[in-house]
């Protein structure tokens, strides 16, 4: 089984989680934002990724430093989960309509985290979740798990379609990738 376990304490946040890539488990988390909640268990559902999560933070002062933070130790124990990555997939599609929105992902696990965000949000907050977060979270996440992640919204208006469609499209999208698909580490240098 592929699984990690991390603790992150700073004066501004404390994040001990555990993650399993090969689980069906149920996720068991609670970050005080609801609707970072609902999107996180959304894209890890579609991921197949399962995680068990304690965390706080200085949420007095907005909601930023915990889903960085987060974003952060996520990507950490994706990145640890996998190992030297033989055999996974690499790549990952999606495509991705809710409702009105449509959202594209592509991404790979190279090793170089990297993220390409051509979404522009319409409200600047969305059940007591300050939109621009979306983008903070994505990038920590890409930047420590060594993934290269492109988001494009093609076609949207309401901020709650547009966001559950970016976190579902990445969500489908890093299942492909992670999929164990053969032995070898998948790269002509022989090194992800």
């Amino acid at each position: 089984m592929r699984k990690a376990a991390l603790t992150r304490n700073t004066k501004e946040t404390s994040i001990n989680l555990e993650i399993n890539l090969d689980s069906k488990n149920r996720n068991q988390f609670f970050t005080n934002v609801g609707f970072f909640d609902h999107m996180l268990d959304s894209l890890l559902l579609r991921a197949g990724i399962s995680l068990q999560m304690e965390c706080s933070g200085d949420l007095q002062t907005g909601e930023h430093h915990l889903v960085e933070d987060i974003g952060i130790c996520l990507g950490q124990a994706i990145k640890n989960a996998l190992g030297d990555k033989a055999g996974i997939a690499r790549y990952g599609t999606a495509s991705l309509p809710m409702d009105e929105a449509l959202v594209n992902c592509a991404l790979d696990i190279s090793g170089r985290g990297f993220l390409v965000f051509n979404a522009d949000i319409p409200s600047q907050e969305c059940g007591g979740f300050a939109t621009e977060n979306v983008e903070e979270f994505l990038r920590a996440l890409a930047h420590n798990a060594g993934i290269t992640l492109h988001i494009n919204l093609l076609y949207g208006k309401n901020t709650h379609h547009i966001i559950e469609a970016i976190f579902k499209a990445v969500g489908v999208a890093l299942g492909q990738a992670l999929k164990v698909s053969g032995t070898e580490i998948p790269s002509t240098k022989g090194l992800l």
